[in-house]
Formats: C-alpha cells, structure tokens, sequence
C-alpha cells in the first residue's frame, strides 16, 4: 500500500471536521503537488461513508485521471455532475486540481448557490482564490493549507528510534509522502526531480507561458542560495547580471511571482514590530520542502542555517501560523509568529559557536515582553532574559 494512505493526518483533518457538512461554504485546500492533498480528500469521503452517507452522494473527481480529461470546460463538468446530482438530496462533491478546467469558478459557484452540497476542492497553485473564483464566492469559503509531512508525522511513518539520526534525514530530504517508499538516495533523488520537474512545466512554464527555462532556473537557483536573507529584485538582477543575463524588473517579479504562486516557495515579509506595519518589499524566501534542495548544488548545501530557519518556517505554516520577519531599528526577529492573537517572537540559530553569537541573538530581543524563543540545534539551554531557549527536534516534537 502507498505509505501516505495508511496515517490520517489529524493536524490537517481536525480543522476541516467542522465544515462537513457546512453547504454555504466552498472548503478550498492548497499545496505543493505531491504534498498529499488527494489523500486527504479521500480521507474525508472514506471519513462521510463510515458516518453513514450513501456513497452515490459522494461524487470524487481528480483531474489529472484520464478518465475525467472530458471534463475540461465549465459547461462539460456542470452537466456531467448535474447529473448525478438529484434535487432536494444532500451531496458531497470533490473536485481535486480543479484548476485544470477552464472557468471552474461558475460551477462551483453554482452548486454552491443550489444550497444541497458540500463542496471540497483542492489545487497546486497558491492564487487558486484569486480573480474569478473569489469574486463568484464573495467569501463564502475557508481556506486550509497542506504542507508535506512535518517531521513529527515522519518519525510516525518510518518508525525510526533513533531521533538524531532521523531529524538528519529529514533535513537532507525533506517530508514529500511519496518519498518514503524509495530505500536508497538516488531513488529518493529520482522522484524528487520528477516532482521538482512536475512543478515547473504544470505550474509555471506551461501555466504561465514561460519558454526562457533557464532563466527561471537562475532565480530558483538565487532563491535557494539566499534562503533566509533579506534581498530585494535588484540584488536578484546583479546576480543574474554575474550570470550574464539581463532582465526587466518586471519579468523579474512576474517569475518570482510565478515560483511562489506554484507553492514551490513561501514568501515572507517584513514587520515593523514598533509601528505594527508590514513592509511591502525586501522578504525572505522559503522552499516548501527540504528535499527539493538537495536537487541544487552548491553554498546552499552548507547554509544550515537557513535550512533550519526553513524547517522552523514550514512548521509554522503547516501549525496555522501567520509569520513575518521582525525588523526593529537595530535588530532583526527571524519570525512574529502569530495564532489566536497571541505573538511569538522567534529567533533561529544553528549553532551558538561565541559569547557575540549569543549576544547577538538574544539582544535582538531587547524591548520585546511577549513570549520569545531561541531555536538552535544545540544541546544547551541558553536561556536568559526571559528568552527560552530549545533545540530544535525538542521544539519541533513539543506540543504547541
């Protein structure tokens, strides 16, 4: 059996429970391809037919079966699910990378408006809620992110004792479900690609009508050299310049626009923590997932702490956080970290190697009186001035 169908991710299913049976609202769930949102999906439904609903009212479609290529057009898949849809009968409809079909908006909307069906979808892009759908459903939906397995839900997979050792591996590859089924490294390396290749042709060059590739490569690559550094556009165009190439800064954002609408990366902006304003420029860029990095070569393989800073990011998102990176007038916070209108204050070093590495770190949360929490990958606690320190498997297996 496929390994990522014998868990239930309880992080993700717990907050989409309560909306079941909730018609008024579309239930909209976004990640990275390959995160394991059709599983999900299925869970759900196998979820629907164990509370006793007649499976000829839970209607599955997955647009990427060859079985369901007819249904390309709104018009196609609103008489094909109409019907099977019966008046004055509940139904439960699942549409999985509805994206593929061309003005899907209008039948959501649709079967939306009828007031006898619970609708899941799911997609691969980021911007699935942007333009025509959001204007047809007025905020009549809840939005639910699905990241890949968190390295909790990992050691819960592979069964592994020895956590040390476990945590080393999800650093070199990462948490895509599929990738537990593969033994060696190169085998894990070969999906990974496949997966990495996926998202680019799919979702950004076939998409967005891309054919420079190696120009997108370049940002991916500058992308991925600077993780967890501040840069703006013009230091991406000195680097592609080093590179020889030369672009607008419009082309410049719009494929940075693309890599981060495709999941693929997670941007995140600054905040003014004193006068409470985010910053419309200059972020931080995040890969989704760990074992995508190791398909680059380079400084990147050595940057542990921005893959740290990487994993404390995704663990953030994944838990229903909503993150910034804290600037203050001498200072830098690596995530606000926000949930239930509390805040916390998040710093995030690989190792504390001198007295002006901890100074530094925990200066930076000088004048801060929420919770502030120092994140290394020591076995030490460092904590002083209300700052608590934790290593960072303790953080990540604690129950927060």
């Amino acid at each position: 059996m496929y390994i990522e169908k014998m868990m239930k991710r309880e992080l993700f299913l717990n907050p989409i429970r309560p909306f079941f049976e909730v018609t008024d609202l579309v239930k909209v769930i976004i990640g990275i391809r390959r995160c394991g949102k059709s599983v999900l999906l299925s869970q759900i439904a196998a979820e629907l037919l164990e509370k006793g609903v007649n499976k000829d009212h839970i209607i599955f479609i997955n647009f990427e079966l060859f079985e369901f290529a007819h249904l390309n057009t709104a018009k196609e898949l609103h008489e094909y699910v109409g019907s099977l849809v019966k008046r004055g009968e509940k139904y439960y409809l699942f549409f999985d990378e509805i994206q593929m079909v061309n003005s899907f908006e209008l039948v959501i909307n649709s079967f939306r408006a009828k007031g006898n069906c619970s609708i899941f979808i799911t997609g691969s892009n980021a911007h699935l809620l942007s333009g025509e759908l959001a204007t047809h459903l007025s905020g009549r939906y809840v939005k639910f992110l699905i990241t890949p397995f968190l390295f909790e839900e990992s050691l819960q997979i592979t069964g592994e004792t020895n956590i040390a050792l476990a945590f080393d591996n999800y650093l070199k590859w990462g948490g895509m479900p599929g990738r537990y089924i593969f033994k060696t490294e190169s085998e894990t390396q070969k999906y990974l690609q496949d997966v990495f290749d996926t998202i680019i042709l799919r979702d950004i060059l076939i998409k967005k009508k891309i054919r420079d590739i190696n120009l997108l490569n370049n940002i991916i690559q500058f992308l991925l050299e600077n993780m967890g550094n501040i840069f703006s556009a013009h230091t991406i165009s000195k680097f592609l310049k080093s590179q020889s190439r030369s672009v607008s800064a419009e082309t410049l954002y719009n494929h940075v626009d693309y890599i981060v609408e495709s999941l693929l990366f997670t941007k995140v902006h600054r905040y003014d923590i004193k006068g409470k304003n985010i910053f419309a420029t200059l972020e931080k860029y995040y890969i989704t997932d760990m074992g995508l990095l190791q398909l680059k070569r380079g400084l990147i393989n050595e940057h542990l702490g921005g893959r740290l800073e990487c994993i404390v990011a995704n663990e953030l998102l994944a838990k229903g956080y909503k993150i910034h990176i804290g600037i203050k007038r001498n200072a830098e916070i690596d995530f606000v970290a926000e949930k239930n209108n509390e805040t916390e204050y998040i710093q995030v070093c690989y190792h504390i190697d001198s007295d002006e590495t901890m100074n530094r770190e925990i200066n930076a949360f000088d004048g801060i009186p929420e919770k502030k929490v120092l994140i290394t990958a020591d076995h030490f606690d460092y904590s002083q001035k209300g700052v608590k320190s934790v290593n960072i498997i303790d953080w990540l297996l604690a129950k927060k």
